[in-house]
């Protein structure tokens, strides 16, 4: 990936990195590529804070374009619409509806195996 501009607006919060990358002899890039990638160019950046925008592959040509913005805060991502936070959703690996899923689901294998346990309990009457 080559860097083609980097503008830090501080109006905004965010740094603006305008990147071209060369994909020759592999697939295109996915925005979970290109968000990882970013994040190692840009260090110390945190991969929740990462919005990939304008991604354009060419027809015929191993070239993507685009946009990335990574945030200072969580505060300044609220300029952003509602779409780019469900398109990058998934993308994100500790994304709070993700972990919202796992823990209902973690719940509620907890509660069925501590019926089953309480149910061989009391068929063994508890007597030792």
């Amino acid at each position: 990936m080559e860097i083609v501009d980097r503008t830090e607006n501080k109006i905004l919060n965010r740094v603006e990195i305008s990147f071209k990358w060369q994909h020759i002899g592999k697939a295109t890039p996915s925005r979970k590529d290109v968000m990882n990638l970013v994040k190692t160019l840009e260090p110390g950046s945190n991969p929740e804070l990462i919005i990939v925008k304008d991604c354009n592959t060419r027809f015929g040509q191993p070239l993507t374009t685009g946009l990335a913005f990574i945030y200072s805060s969580e505060d300044a991502m609220k300029v952003e619409p509602d779409y780019i936070f469900k398109r990058h959703e998934s993308l994100r690996t500790g994304s709070s509806s993700t972990k919202k899923a796992v823990e209902a689901k973690v719940e509620e294998v907890v509660e069925e195996v501590v019926e089953e346990v309480a149910e061989e309990v009391a068929e063994e009457g508890g007597d030792e």
